[in-house]
Parts: C-alpha cells; sequence; structure tokens
C-alpha cells in the first residue's frame, strides 16, 4: 500500500510540471501583442495583403464603422485594400488596454485615428479580439466604433 501511495504521488508531481503553459511571460505577451498591432497598422498603411495573411484568422470578422460586417479572411482582405485606397491618410492605433482571457485569447483596445490630407481627423476606438495560433498572435476580430456625436 506504501509503494501504491508513493506511485501515485510521483504521477500527480511528474504530471504537475510537465503541464503545458506558455512559456512567454505575461510582459513578453504583451510586447508580442503590440508588435502584432503594429504589423497591423503598418500593413494597412503600406497596403500590404500578404502580411494581413499572415497576421488575420482565417475567420476573421471586422465591424467597421459604417456598420459593414466584413467576415472571413477573403471580404476582410478586400474590404481592408478598398478602405484603406478610398480614405487615405495615415492611421494611427495606440493601445490603451489589453485585457487577457487566458493564455491563449485577449480583448485590446486601441485609439485609432486617421490624419486625412485634408488636415482634417477621424478619431475612433477599435477594439482587436487576439488569439494564439500555432505559438503566434492572431488578430480574430475587429470593432471599429465612432464615438456617438462626434462630427467628421
Amino acid at each position: 500500500m506504501k509503494s501504491l501511495l508513493i506511485c501515485l504521488g510521483l504521477q500527480i508531481c511528474l504530471a504537475a510540471s510537465t503541464y503545458g503553459q506558455d512559456p512567454a511571460s505575461p510582459r513578453e505577451q504583451i510586447q508580442q501583442i503590440h508588435s502584432l498591432i503594429d504589423s497591423y497598422s503598418q500593413a494597412r498603411a503600406a497596403r500590404d495583403s500578404a502580411l494581413l495573411g499572415k497576421i488575420l484568422t482565417d475567420d476573421i470578422d471586422q465591424l467597421v464603422s459604417t456598420g459593414k460586417w466584413r467576415k472571413g479572411i477573403a471580404e476582410a482582405l478586400h474590404g481592408m485594400m478598398q478602405s484603406s485606397e478610398a480614405n487615405p491618410g495615415s492611421r494611427t492605433l495606440t493601445i490603451e488596454n489589453i485585457r487577457f482571457i487566458d493564455t491563449g485569447s485577449a480583448i485590446v483596445d486601441a485609439r485609432y485615428e486617421i490624419q486625412n490630407s485634408d488636415n482634417t481627423s477621424r478619431k475612433m476606438w477599435s477594439t482587436f479580439v487576439v488569439i494564439r495560433d500555432k505559438g503566434l498572435w492572431k488578430i480574430s476580430a475587429i470593432r471599429n466604433m465612432l464615438p456617438a456625436g462626434y462630427n467628421n
């Protein structure tokens, strides 16, 4: 009986020590998410659909400030490219908050500002849902919001 308890105890200790945890520290994960959002911003500015394809999930969905939904990678990429062309100007995303749901998903809130070529600016909010996919952070959902009462 004593050897059975020792064996059971060793198995429990072994199982606990080999539990698969994300090797990245919270600080590293935060930096990786900042890099992801920076890559998104750069890809949009450069109209780089190849980079966007790498950092967006296949089932991404996006709700844009006009109220239009883009569902799936093909529709999202097409809409992003059209939007960047139709609305030229510099885009700035400034992360305000990252809230981890678990080790593999987070909600990212960012200020989103488009500086138009006529020196007007459009100030919005963007929320990103990001997930870990094969060890890399990717964007799974985007919500762009124009605050109520804001005039362009």
